[in-house]
């Protein structure tokens, strides 16, 4: 039973993600942090500075290097720095080979269409049709 224990809290990830400072957004931090407590695989997540969000997930679910890949995809930017990239692709690479491991395939770990359709209602933007729908159906 401890061993179970331990595998588990060891699939438990703590990570932090931190954001350029020069953005349109100023405010990157709260907006990655309401997207990404939507997502169930996400455990919890929290601002805890200005630019940097704390994250804790599941590595049998999801792995730091989707959830990045995620928010560059919505256009979050995040941070440059070279000691910053290091680390994540140690991150990376090591939650990659743990995975391996264990035999967890996490190809399909978030339903991306499902995000970008969430944030697609919830945006204001220009691309909505005001017609009302039962004349858009009319024949």
């Amino acid at each position: 039973m401890g061993a179970v224990d331990e595998q588990e809290r060891a699939l438990c990830k703590q990570r932090e993600i931190s954001f350029f400072e020069f953005h349109p957004d100023p405010d990157q931090c709260d907006s990655a942090q309401q997207l990404l407590s939507q997502i169930a695989e996400i455990d919890h997540c929290e601002c805890i500075a200005p630019r940097t969000l704390s994250i804790h997930y599941n590595l049998r679910h999801i792995s730091l290097e989707v959830i990045e890949l995620l928010l560059e995809e919505l256009g979050f930017h995040l941070e440059t720095g070279l000691l910053y990239k290091l680390t994540h692709a140690l991150y990376h690479y090591t939650e990659e080979v743990q995975q391996d491991n264990l035999g967890i395939n996490n190809n399909s770990a978030v339903d991306t269409t499902m995000v970008f359709m969430n944030r697609y209602q919830h945006v204001l933007h220009g691309c909505r049709d005001k017609t009302p729908a039962h004349l858009r159906d009319y024949k």
